[in-house]
């Protein structure tokens, strides 16, 4: 079994600054993320923009670059803990701002040439930059190496041509993260590049997809029909083409794990302190409900799950930051983390009872969202098959 395992160092204590953090994102959430607003976001489908902005103005977009590109220095430990508390209030939130700190902050700083980081990294960390990924396509799920879109060199240009599915944000995107096929399919892992695409040029059609949760930023199709985009958006300038599965396979699709952990556990936590006061007011039977066992167990339960989830996210960032291996327990991040969102909501939706269900309350919207996050980002079946071929399982 893989050392990391049994030998990886426990820290429980959260550094300061990540403490101060918090509490300043907390005081944000309350005064420009207000309950009211955070239902018509959701209802309405409404990308907040001017809330993107007042964070960015913050700083809040820097935690992803390096202080020599006008960041406050990489920190991912920090930057879960940003979302986790953004996700509390709502996901409409915080899924661009996953796309403005780690979709352009993390994959810039990780895979970009020199020119690329001088150019986009301080319009990242002062809040002016989102990416949106465009890897899914129709035929093309978890199995990311078999892409079809395609681009061609002409000269100086790339010419597209294909169409990427669940492009979340590709609307509002500046730029969209596009893995193509750059070569012969029959060498799988080869051949393949990533472009940056300004989503507004032409030949390029977006059109929306309807989904259960995480609404706020909505999901698109994009296709692709002679699209022409200068060579020198390749991720990481000529040298990388062809070479893109190694840019995709790093730390920052690691991150990405760890970012969909983060939003589970802040819905996790707003549903369970939901259902907490929710308890302590209801009064059945003579009593609030808080009092009988059924509800006592179903809310321990349900702080314990939560706990532990906890442990699970910030044990994995703490790696991550670290620089060290940690595909491991990212993997085990998102299957736990997801599955308890989806687990936990259902069981704080149960205590709110009839009430629960109605859109009077947040509750039905934290279940939306919280039971889509399995299946986004590389669902629970797929992180199962990473930790067993990661820790040899029959080798």
């Amino acid at each position: 079994m893989d050392a990391t395992m049994t030998d990886m160092p426990l820290n429980f204590d959260e550094p300061e600054h990540v403490r101060m953090l918090r509490e300043t994102t907390r005081r944000f959430v309350e005064a420009e993320m207000p309950r009211e607003k955070a239902r018509e976001w959701d209802r309405g489908n409404i990308y907040p923009a001017e809330v993107m902005r007042k964070l960015g103005d913050m700083g809040m977009m820097g935690l992803t670059v390096e202080e020599r590109h006008g960041g406050s220095g990489v920190d991912i430990y920090a930057t879960m803990a940003v979302i986790e508390e953004l996700a509390k209030r709502s996901v409409a939130v915080a899924c661009p701002y996953i796309m403005a700190v780690c979709y352009a902050g993390m994959n810039v700083g990780e895979s970009a040439s020199e020119a690329q980081k001088q150019e986009l990294l301080p319009r990242i960390a002062s809040g002016n930059l989102l990416f949106a990924y465009g890897l899914s396509e129709p035929n093309v799920g978890g199995d990311l190496a078999t892409v079809e879109t395609t681009a061609r060199r002409e000269g100086d240009e790339l010419v597209i041509n294909g169409t990427k599915r669940w492009c979340t944000g590709a609307h509002i995107a500046d730029y969209i993260f596009c893995l193509l096929r750059t070569g012969p399919k029959e060498e799988k892992y080869k051949n393949l590049s990533i472009v940056l695409i300004p989503p507004k040029l032409p030949g390029i059609t977006i059109t929306p997809l309807g989904h259960l949760g995480i609404r706020g930023v909505e999901t698109k199709d994009v296709v692709f029909e002679d699209v022409r985009v200068p060579a020198a958006n390749i991720l990481g300038g000529e040298a990388m083409w062809n070479k893109g599965w190694s840019q995709l396979a790093g730390r920052a699709l690691e991150v990405e794990k760890l970012e969909l952990s983060a939003c589970a556990l802040g819905l996790a936590e707003a549903a369970l302190a939901d259902a907490w006061r929710y308890s302590e007011e209801r009064v059945q039977f003579g009593r609030t409900i808080a009092g009988h066992q059924a509800v006592r167990h179903t809310l321990a339960e349900a702080q314990t799950k939560v706990r532990a989830m906890r442990l699970m996210l910030y044990s994995a960032a703490w790696l991550a930051d670290q620089g060290r291996s940690c595909s491991v327990e990212t993997s085990m991040a998102k299957l736990f983390c997801c599955e308890g969102a989806a687990e936990v909501t259902q069981m704080c939706m149960r205590v709110t009872g009839a009430y629960g269900l109605s859109d009077q309350m947040d509750m039905e919207r934290y279940m939306r969202d919280a039971v889509s996050l399995p299946v986004v980002g590389g669902s629970s079946n797929m992180q199962k098959n990473n930790i067993a071929n990661r820790l040899k399982l029959g080798a």
